[in-house]
């Protein structure tokens, strides 16, 4: 019989199956020593340590050479921030993860398992973040799906735009409200909630990690929401934090007190003639919400786009 406590390169004669043979223990499952040692084409190809990691920045395709067990990343695009007075910041893309050397502190994501795949072409799609967005009656656009074989991340919610009767979108984390409205929903197990606005102040985008901040006060005296906090990941060998959504916009004739972007990338609210900016790329993190002022400040940060990260033991 197996080993009952097997590490990686143990064997033994299995006489159990149809077939008697030997087996080795790869560090997940028992493997015919005859069959061909598991490897796969696309993304780009990296090691680290008995890891054997493909990363996708753009979509592409992951062909495994036999039937194997592998552990994911999937990070959705995330949503820009609304367009015009004192937005909400774009919520971070869904994040899915099934690294098992990973612990996850905070939000709703978990260590998913991982999943067996097919000696076939599996096609792997990153989700695009929401495109900037300006003028009023805006809201931010909510990023795009990233998927992997059966694994779907949703994309991140848009922020909202003062003057428009639309909500925050929700996602895999929610989008935050204008000065007068509530943040969108995140999806349970990918995200979180984006935060509720204030009077003159733009709530944060929901992230990885954290629900977004709401904003407090009003007007001159108020502060926009900060986006919520990324989970990190050591998925590549390296700690690596994604998916932070995107901070809220300032009332418009104040220079101060803009959201800051969530940690993992999210992109910082507009204030006075500061510029809202984008969720970085890459990083599934959501852009920063728009104010209104002399200097036209009106565009809400782009969300970051997606990635997949596969890997395998080699």
């Amino acid at each position: 019989t197996a080993p009952s406590s097997p590490a990686a390169g143990d064997q033994w004669f299995d006489t159990t199956s149809t077939v008697n043979a030997m087996k080795v223990y790869n560090g997940t499952a028992w493997k015919l020593m005859s069959d061909p040692p598991f490897s796969a084409t696309g993304g780009t190809i990296t090691t680290s340590g008995a890891y054997t990691i493909h990363t996708f920045t753009s979509s592409g395709t992951f062909t495994p050479n036999t039937i194997g067990s592998v552990e994911y990343l999937v990070v959705a695009g995330g949503g820009s921030g609304g367009g015009y007075h004192y937005a909400g910041g774009g919520g971070a893309g869904g994040y899915r993860n099934s690294c098992s050397t990973d612990t996850l502190s905070g939000g709703s994501s978990t260590i998913e398992s991982s999943i067996t795949l097919l000696g076939q072409a599996y096609a792997v799609t990153v989700g695009a973040g929401g495109a900037a967005q300006s003028g009023i009656n805006n809201n931010g656009n909510s990023g795009n799906d990233s998927i992997f074989a059966t694994i779907t991340s949703i994309g991140g919610g848009g922020g909202k735009s003062d003057s428009t009767n639309n909500p925050a979108a929700s996602g895999g984390s929610g989008g935050g409200g204008d000065h007068t409205g509530s943040g969108g929903t995140g999806t349970v197990g990918q995200g979180n909630n984006g935060g509720n606005g204030a009077s003159g102040n733009g709530g944060g985008g929901g992230g990885a990690g954290s629900s977004g901040s709401a904003a407090t006060g009003s007007n001159y005296s108020a502060t926009a929401g900060d986006g919520g906090n990324g989970l990190a990941s050591s998925i590549t060998g390296t700690a690596t934090t994604r998916a932070g959504g995107g901070g809220g916009g300032r009332y418009h004739t104040s220079t101060n007190n803009m959201g800051d972007g969530g940690s993992g990338g999210g992109g910082q609210g507009a204030s006075g003639n500061r510029l809202a900016t984008a969720g970085t790329v890459n990083t599934g993190s959501g852009g920063g919400g728009a104010n209104h002022d002399a200097n036209s400040s009106t565009v809400g940060g782009a969300g970051g786009s997606g990635i997949v990260i596969v890997r395998y033991l080699t």
